[in-house]
């Protein structure tokens, strides 16, 4: 097979690159810009194109499919010139699907909670042993690839995301994933440049859910309203299994999870991070792995990148970075950790990053998501609203929305940095929270440098 990839040096894309090279695929790709670390890995593998820009002259007959990604344009040389030629374009995810079609598909779906979900599914299986393809939205410990496509495994498991497919397929990701087995985490408004209401994007979940086949398995979050009325209302006649918080305690900053084999210690936390492991649980025995075993496997489940990834831990502060952004996500996070250490003072730090969370209109939609902690940072770069378009954003706006007047608001990067390195630590724990960087900053290098570790 030849494929060839318009912006393979996308995150998912150069990921599904490695995957069918490794599969025996010829694989070739254009981008304008490739960053580490898919440079890197295209690199070693010799699949990195040898000039950046489009060049339609790579688009031949003899190519078997096209796999376009979001970061190229509808109007991209390439995708014309195979558009001339009659070729096969698809999606990322339509070409996952392709791969799939023959194997029983688990998409784990949900506005919150579906990368961290489907990386403890993929933890449970490796450690079973058992055959498996996936495609997870992050780099894992133990997976070499975010992708895995064979002939052999009988099954996929698939990060279900909600965003649009690519710049000529204005469908849902996860709608094109035709699930068999299918998990529903929370519904909460994100997206609003592409889903401008909130009951538009519901819709995209009761499209998802009405996709299942009549005795297909719906696995959902009982504790989110708008998932149980999603979930309850669909008209297939399908196997249901709702879940909510499991029993467990908290001691000395460790969460212990109460179960019929005895006590689990566990290396996460949260509320949302243990309803994320029950519906793992019960994805895991759809597949044939008892909760013995289940309960074995996770208790070395670390977590995803960027999911409450702990940075560094010293008596000076404990901090944690977080790919939080919208509302519920940032609710959750600082809710876990005040839960967790609350004997600790929890320092939130979030970046408005996202065009949903910088639009003034979304903006209210924040309101009380950082209450949990004992203080509150919101960080914005006013360059980045112009980036994107939106109107300007003033402090006084944003402390607004949040609701909570103690809120520190900055709009310069080194005036937030100068304020959290110049910050009496005494073992406070501090959330970095965004799905950026604040601004060029490294995460890891500052969080242990405000740990002293």
């Amino acid at each position: 097979m030849n494929v060839h990839f318009i912006a393979i040096g996308g995150a998912a894309m150069h990921n599904l690159a490695l995957a069918l090279y490794e599969k025996g695929y010829n694989v070739t790709g254009s981008d304008d810009e490739i960053n580490e670390p898919s440079r890197s890995r295209l690199l070693k593998e010799g699949i990195l194109p040898k000039e950046m820009g489009w060049y339609p002259e790579k688009i031949t007959d003899n190519l078997d499919a096209i796999i376009l990604g979001m970061h190229a344009r509808a109007d991209n040389p390439e995708l014309l010139r195979a558009q001339e030629l009659g070729l096969n374009v698809y999606s990322y995810p339509e070409y996952l699907y392709e791969q799939s079609k023959n194997k029983k598909r688990i998409v784990i779906g949900g506005s919150h909670g579906k990368t961290t979900i489907t990386a403890m599914v993929l933890h449970v299986l490796r450690f079973a042993n058992l055959d498996f393809d996936y495609m997870v939205g992050s780099q894992l410990d133990g997976f070499e690839t975010m992708v895995r496509v064979t002939e052999a495994a009988a099954i996929i498991v698939l990060e279900g995301d909600e965003y649009l497919s690519s710049p000529i397929d204005r469908r849902p990701k996860f709608h094109l994933y035709h699930a068999d087995i299918a998990l529903l985490s929370g519904i909460a408004w994100d997206h609003i440049n592409v889903f401008p209401t909130f009951d538009n994007y519901v819709e995209q979940f009761r499209i998802f859910v009405n996709q299942i086949p009549d005795k297909g398995v719906l696995v959902y979050c009982n504790e989110d309203s708008e998932v149980r009325k999603v979930c309850e209302n669909t008209k297939n006649k399908l196997q249901k299994f709702p879940y909510t918080i499991p029993a467990h305690q908290i001691r000395d900053g460790i969460t212990y999870l109460q179960t019929n084999f005895g006590e689990i210690e566990l290396q996460i936390f949260g509320e949302h991070n243990l309803m994320n492991m029950e519906g793992a649980r019960l994805i895991c025995s759809q597949v044939g792995v008892g909760e013995e075993q289940f309960y074995k496997a996770i208790q070395s489940f670390t977590g995803a990148a960027r999911r409450l990834e702990l940075i560094a831990r010293t008596n000076r502060a404990i901090v944690y970075k977080d790919f939080a952004h919208s509302p519920s996500k940032l609710k959750a996070t600082t809710s876990a950790a005040k839960e967790q250490f609350a004997n600790r003072k929890v320092i939130a730090c979030m970046e408005l990053h996202t065009f949903s969370s910088l639009n003034s209109e979304f903006l209210e939609q924040y309101k009380g998501s950082m209450d949990a902690a004992d203080e509150a940072i919101v960080y914005f770069n006013p360059h980045t609203l112009e980036h994107k378009k939106l109107s300007a954003l003033s402090i006084e706006q944003v402390r607004n929305a949040f609701a909570r007047q103690d809120i520190k608001v900055y709009n310069v990067s080194a005036d937030l940095k100068s304020y959290l390195e110049n910050y009496p630590w005494g073992g406070e724990v501090l959330l970095l929270m965004s799905s950026g960087n604040f601004d060029g900053l490294n995460l890891n290098e500052f969080g242990k440098k405000i740990a002293g570790a």
